[in-house]
Order: C-alpha cells, then sequence, then structure tokens
C-alpha cells in the first residue's frame, strides 16, 4: 500500500490494530478496508467472496503483521464495490480466518452462493454468519469437502 502521508499510514496502522484487537476480542469482525468503518450489527449473512483467497493464520501467530500483509495482497478486492475485510476465529480450531467479505439478506441464498463458490475456487467455505443475531451456521454437512486449505 502507498500512503500519501505518515499520518495516512499510522491511519491504517491503528486501523490494523483496532481489527486486530476486535477480531481477539469479540471473535472476528467485519470493516471497510477504504473507509476504516465497521459493519454495524445489521440483518445480513456473510460469506467469502473468493474462498481461494482466504487466508488461515494459526492461532499464536502475530495477527496484526498477517492482517497487514492479508491486506496489501488484496487490495484490489477489498476496494471492490459491496466487499468488506472479514475476520473470524474458529470456535472449533482457534484458527484465524482472513478473508474477503461480501453480504447476504437471505440465509438462502447465502447457502446457495456459498455452495457455488466453493465449488468454482475449489475451496470449502465453512460457515456463514449473521451480524446481528450474532448466529454461525456451518455448512460442512452440505458439500462434501474440497480442499480446506489446512
Amino acid at each position: 500500500m502507498q500512503f500519501a502521508t505518515w499520518l495516512d499510514r499510522y491511519y491504517f496502522e491503528k486501523y490494523i490494530l483496532d481489527v486486530s484487537i476486535a477480531t481477539l476480542e469479540r471473535g472476528g469482525v467485519t470493516s471497510k478496508v477504504d473507509t476504516y468503518q465497521f459493519l454495524l450489527p445489521i440483518d445480513a449473512w456473510g460469506l467469502p467472496k473468493y474462498p481461494g483467497r482466504t487466508m488461515i493464520v494459526a492461532q499464536d501467530a502475530n495477527i496484526a503483521e498477517e492482517l497487514a500483509q492479508f491486506i496489501r495482497d488484496n487490495e484490489p478486492f477489498l476496494r471492490e464495490p459491496d466487499t468488506w475485510l472479514g475476520t473470524w476465529v474458529n470456535p472449533r480450531t482457534r484458527l484465524c480466518h482472513l478473508d474477503i467479505t461480501v453480504l447476504s439478506p437471505s440465509l438462502e441464498d447465502a447457502r446457495r452462493e456459498a455452495l457455488r463458490l466453493g465449488q468454482k475456487e475449489r475451496r470449502t467455505i465453512l460457515a456463514l454468519y449473521n451480524f446481528k443475531h450474532n448466529q454461525t451456521v456451518y455448512l460442512e454437512h452440505e458439500a462434501a469437502p474440497i480442499n480446506t486449505g489446512y
């Protein structure tokens, strides 16, 4: 990423720390890379837009460093309209998933799209998340795993 001023760089570094802390405290967050805005608790389902780009981070890794690298590697995708940076700590594995998130108003539409994208990119999407109801729906029973990437 290129920064016009030191202040721009410091705002980005603060954003990385804010996302990292919130991820560890809450188990995941969704935010906009271009505005540093966190997603409000709306009634929508989040899912990875590009499952093949999801980065899985070990529980003892420096999340801030991994997050900054993920943003650098995926900046054009994260700046697409209606995309968000998503973080999620899988409570089953304690691994942190970093992805390019899109929103769907309907669970059924999100489920269908997750299965389609997983097949297209040959990488299983593990779960969907509803931001308003703080609800995770796991998809492992709906499709045979293709490649979980870990």
